[in-house]
């Protein structure tokens, strides 16, 4: 990839005003793939120079343009899908099923939905004699997460198009190489110089740099909560809108009706998909105390048929984690829920039999665990899965809602009516009842230490909207 250490200021692959690379590491084999520049604050400082110089003609534009824009895009990415999956699942681990069937179409999913949005939003609406309009909020920093980079990207990018934003993207540097063909493709459809911008960097530094910078409207975050945390602080002096998505330790109740056998395995393989690397993993199964050497016995036998292995070889249910230090953390929180007195019921730490080389981790449960323990706590980003008794539904419900986190929330029933009612209970942003598949069109983001604001959907859309009153804008009463 030629542009690879360049960034894309202004419509441009420009070179970076510092001499600083870093190492893009492929996580199965520990080999270095590639090098990134690592920007400073003199890039942000252009970028974004160029994102408020190119928000006047851009924010003006009308739905006809931008829907033509977004359809050239679809497109484009289409055409790159079998590229982009290769990108993933080098630099991020990802078995090439998971990175062709789930990471990139997630992306490609964005672009659509907002297509079908775009064409009936209502931007103007009277109000008796008023007008009210939603116009761009500005110039918007994007900082996203290595975990679904296309997916993290794609949501917010293209609602930032479709308002009329000009934005600038810094994506992770674990991960960063897919952003690089996304944006080949926004430039060959055609998107307007300064629009798009990509600094590559660190986030103490570009990410920093974007969140404090007085020009930027709006930072939208997504990653670890304490990282969100400095978003904020760096944000708060400019008084610029935050929008974050974080962390997550999400409880999956299943009720004493529900299909055991099925709901524990399906909650064991969410755990598990993607490496665990998942802010919205069911990672806190709550089953009744008297069923949980039951589903102690399922989820073993569940989390046994998960396949680790190299992401492009035939049968591998999950790759690698993304990194040593992703690994690292994995291996201490597995080790601190046997200090703990949880009870193992499969895998543990270390690398599983065969696999010496690359980040590579064993699908792990833990039973009898109790919600004060650090491995019931705290979001350990792994293919690690804690079951928690429970005495009746409105026990269930305080231990699952007895978290910092409220990002997604799962139940299982055999009486939709009573699942339902449990549901509504759940103090996050998402709940899934009875396995509902993903819908892009719905709102995603969480209560609490999960962040703030929504992504995803008509939601997602009006995040990157101000809304103005114009008084007196009509004659007379309506």
């Amino acid at each position: 990839m030629e542009n690879f250490r360049n960034f894309h200021i202004d419509g441009a692959w420009v070179e970076p005003s510092v001499d600083d690379t870093l190492d893009v590491v492929n996580p199965a084999t520990e080999e270095v793939i590639g090098a990134i520049a690592m920007g400073g604050q003199a890039d942000v400082d252009a970028a974004v120079a160029a994102a408020k110089a190119a928000f006047d003609s851009f924010s003006q534009t009308d739905r006809e343009e931008r829907v033509a824009l977004l359809e050239r895009i679809c497109d484009g990415y289409a055409a790159r899908s079998a590229e982009l999956a290769a990108t993933v699942s080098a630099e991020m681990g990802a078995p090439m099923a998971l990175a062709a069937q789930a990471q990139v179409p997630s992306g490609l999913a964005h672009f659509r939905t907002m297509l079908k949005i775009l064409a009936d939003f209502e931007f103007e609406t009277d109000l008796g004699t008023s007008l009210l309009v939603r116009e761009p909020v500005g110039v918007c920093a994007f900082i996203t997460p290595w975990n679904w980079p296309l997916n993290q990207i794609a949501c917010k990018v293209a609602p930032a198009l479709a308002a009329g934003c000009t934005m600038v993207l810094k994506p992770s540097e674990v991960a960063p190489l897919n952003a690089l063909i996304f944006t080949e493709i926004l430039d060959e459809a055609g998107v307007p110089p300064g629009v798009f911008n990509l600094v590559n960097g660190a986030g103490p530094v570009v990410g920093a740099a974007l969140a404090s910078h007085p020009d930027v409207d709006m930072v939208s975050f997504t990653g670890s909560t304490r990282a969100g945390v400095e978003v904020a602080r760096n944000a708060a002096p400019t008084v610029k809108r935050v929008a974050q998505e974080l962390g997550g330790k999400s409880a999956n109740i299943i009720l004493d009706d529900a299909d055991f056998g099925r709901a524990v395995s399906r909650g064991v393989f969410a755990v598990c998909n993607n490496t665990g690397q998942s802010c919205n993993a069911p990672t806190r199964m709550l089953v009744p105390h008297s069923r949980m050497d039951e589903a102690a016995e399922i989820a073993a036998a569940a989390a046994g048929k998960v396949v680790v292995g190299a992401p492009g070889a035939e049968g591998t249910t999950i790759g690698p984690a993304v990194s040593d230090v992703q690994f690292d953390r994995i291996q201490r929180l597995i080790e601190r829920g046997i200090e703990e007195g949880a009870r193992l019921a499969t895998g543990g730490p270390g690398r599983p039999e065969g696999l010496e080389r690359g980040y590579y981790v064993r699908p792990t449960v833990f039973s009898h665990v109790n919600n004060e323990m650090v491995v019931a706590r705290e979001e350990i980003f792994g293919p690690v899965l804690v079951l928690i008794g429970y005495e009746d539904d409105d026990d269930a419900v305080r231990i699952a809602n007895d978290t910092l986190y409220g990002l997604a929330g799962y139940v299982s029933a055999g009486d939709r009516e009573r699942g339902r009612a449990v549901a509504r209970r759940i103090r996050s942003g998402q709940v899934n009842l009875n396995g509902a598949r993903p819908d892009f069109r719905v709102p995603f983001g969480g209560y609490k230490q999960s962040g703030n604001g929504r992504e995803w959907g008509r939601h997602g859309l009006e995040e990157f909207l101000e809304v103005k009153a114009i008084l007196g804008y009509h004659e007379g009463a309506k």
